[in-house]
């Protein structure tokens, strides 16, 4: 995660980042009863999840560099919308969204972000919660495609806003089959460069405390 990149482009990414499915898939696309059977799936799983916590691997692919950056942490999930991102490895430092704000802790240092100031700021947060739980089908901000794959289902994003077009192409979210639930994220630039996160060990419905969300 960068941290020294100026406010706005540091919460578009941050936020983005939240928001996948592996490329090169066989991919079949969901016929129009398919797709409700399958949002109504996802978005029952949603409403029925009250907390997630789970290990990411975060890998970054530039197109400037031959080998991808890979950081790895911890994701936690309260609802109705408290969300903690905190990286472990190969650094340490975190990001937490509560009550419109983003708190970051980076090495020790400590910045508050308001995020209620600015209308698409406030958006990104509401679609962090939103992707984290898998319920985002918003057809008024983005253009959808649905695909049935092996492991499960892929859904590709593409917004319709101008301003989050400067900085996302398009993302996609990969659902397991078995039980509706977001396993990976992948965010595609408009340059073609991509970040890819992947969920492992998640559990859900867990007893989270309040002060996991103190910065």
């Amino acid at each position: 995660m960068n941290f020294s990149m100026n406010t706005k482009q540091y919460i578009f990414t941050l936020a983005l980042t939240f928001l996948f499915a592996l490329s090169g898939m066989s991919q079949t696309k969901l016929s129009a009863s398919e797709q409700k059977e399958f949002k109504t799936n996802v978005q029952n799983t949603a409403k029925n999840t009250q907390t997630i916590v789970s290990d990411f691997t975060q890998t970054k692919h530039l197109s400037v560099m031959d080998n991808a950056i890979s950081s790895e942490g911890k994701l936690v999930f309260k609802a109705p919308n408290l969300v903690k991102w905190e990286y472990v490895k190969p650094y340490k430092n975190s990001a937490i969204f509560k009550d419109d704000q983003l708190l970051v802790t980076n090495e020790g240092k400590k910045d508050k972000i308001d995020l209620s100031s600015n209308k698409i700021f406030k958006s990104l947060n509401t679609l962090i919660v939103n992707s984290i739980k898998g319920d985002m089908f918003d057809e008024t901000q983005f253009d959808l495609a649905y695909f049935k794959i092996s492991e499960g289902y892929l859904v590709k994003f593409i917004p319709k806003d101008k301003r989050m077009k400067k900085f996302m192409a398009s993302f996609e979210l990969k659902f397991s089959k078995s039980n509706a639930e977001v396993q990976e994220v992948k965010l595609i630039e408009p340059n073609e460069d991509y970040t890819l996160i992947t969920f492992a060990n998640r559990k859900v419905n867990t007893s989270v405390s309040e002060n996991a969300f103190i910065n």
